[in-house]
């Protein structure tokens, strides 16, 4: 792990990933009271130096990889060591991040300071400019071989490390496998792009390197997340949903595998299949 000085602080007790909620269950035509578990959503601003960077819903846990993720992915470090202290403080209206960046990054981060506040997991709320929006992403190189044998297992072992979806039902994952060592590191949110960013922090905070294997997502592929994972220099997503339009092109443009609609041992290969090998498929160039 990174040795990054973090420090929580309480000033309201901080909220669970989870709570128990009272529903009316339709069963054999009647209606009968339940309970089951709901996740949590609660606002988590995160401020670089003071000053307040983005504010969005997520699921309140694993927020020193958010921290350290967000910052990753969306550009603003290059290495967990570019944080030079991180504040984790939990309030009556949500949880602030309070990250201080070191000397250099200081000076980069002020020239291009934005805020945004957005729904769930919203990756482009607040963007000051199509530009950003839009942004190209980092070439990716290397990584793989991959085995057609190598997504199933990958997939197959996602239901096993969702234990707050095993309870809500109602969250995203993304998870890092290799061939060598299985899944790595597996993160859950409301927000496919949360879940995304807790799993970058987890990697870097891990010293695993997103090139040695693959990147899992339980929700479609939007142009965001291939951006993210560019980001984390990732050669090959494979995702449980259908990417976007958009998606295809960023990820062919910066030399990805995008793997999709990976179901029942099934799946799509929609950029770089070169990555991807084995004697029962025929190698496409």
């Amino acid at each position: 792990m990174s040795n990054l000085d973090c420090d929580s602080v309480f000033e309201a007790e901080p909220p669970p990933p989870a709570v128990s909620v009272r529903c009316l269950a339709q069963k054999g035509g009647r209606l009968v009271p339940s309970v089951r578990s709901a996740p949590e959503e609660t606002a988590i601003a995160f401020t670089f130096n003071g000053l307040t960077h983005a504010v969005m819903m997520a699921t309140p846990s694993d927020l020193e990889d958010f921290a350290i993720g967000f910052a990753l992915t969306e550009g603003l470090i290059d290495d967990p060591a570019d944080i030079a202290s991180l504040e984790i403080v939990a309030t009556r209206l949500g949880v602030e991040l309070r990250a201080w960046l070191a000397d250099d990054r200081a000076k980069t981060y002020s020239a291009r300071r934005r805020s945004m506040a957005g729904p769930t997991g919203c990756g482009l709320c607040g963007i000051e400019s199509l530009e950003e929006a839009v942004r190209s992403a980092p070439p990716v190189a290397g990584g793989g071989p991959f085995q057609y044998g190598d997504i199933s297992t990958a997939m197959d072992a996602l239901p096993r490390g969702q234990s707050l979806y095993a309870q809500t039902h109602a969250v995203h994952a993304a998870a890092f496998w290799t061939p060598g060592e299985g899944l790595l590191a597996l993160r859950e949110d409301v927000g496919r792009h949360n879940a995304l960013d807790k799993l970058a922090g987890a990697l870097r905070r891990g010293k695993h390197s997103a090139k040695d294997g693959l990147v899992l997502l339980t929700s479609r592929v939007s142009i965001e997340l291939i951006q993210k994972a560019a980001r984390m220099g990732a050669p090959a997503i494979v995702a449980v949903s259908a990417p976007t339009a958009a998606a295809i092109r960023l990820a062919e443009a910066c030399g990805m595998t995008l793997i999709a609609v990976a179901r029942a041992g099934e799946f799509e290969i929609f950029t770089h299949p070169r990555r991807i090998t084995d004697r029962a498929m025929p190698n496409v160039a």
